[in-house]
């Protein structure tokens, strides 16, 4: 998760996500334990995290989010030269849980964008700060 300046999302050179104002770039990778109750548990906290500029949070100001799933969050670089993806849950598995995800942030009332689940994306960001947050619901 990274607080941003402005953020968006490109698919075949197509903006398909963008936020033009200060809030959150969310990078979600789903693993083979996460369950759409871990998704909702993680939105809300996403949602009510106090780390935008002023200590305030998405749910205080209304800021946007823009969501994109990155399963190679979950690269395993312990043997050789190349990554291992099999930490990552399949797209089978992944897609419905990054959706779960990206539906209780609205519920909760967020502004949400998206990006393309499993294109090749080009993600733009201006980070503010810089500040990145790594959650791991494992933890």
């Amino acid at each position: 998760m990274q607080r941003v300046n402005r953020a968006s999302v490109r698919v075949s050179g197509e903006v398909v996500g963008r936020i033009d104002e200060p809030g959150l770039l969310v990078l979600v990778g789903a693993t083979h334990t996460d369950t759409t109750e871990i998704a909702a548990s993680l939105a809300t906290k996403i949602w009510q995290l106090r780390i935008l500029e002023g200590e305030v949070s998405c749910a205080d100001n209304s800021a946007p989010i823009l969501v994109v799933s990155q399963f190679t969050l979950f690269a395993d670089l312990s043997k050789g030269r190349r990554p291992s993806w099999s930490k990552a849950a399949p797209a089978a598995v992944s897609e419905p849980l990054v959706e779960a995800f990206t539906s209780a942030l609205s519920a909760l009332g967020a502004r949400v964008q998206t990006g393309r689940f499993g294109a090749a994306m080009e993600v733009e960001l201006v980070n503010h700060g810089p500040l990145t947050i790594l959650i791991d619901t494992d933890d």
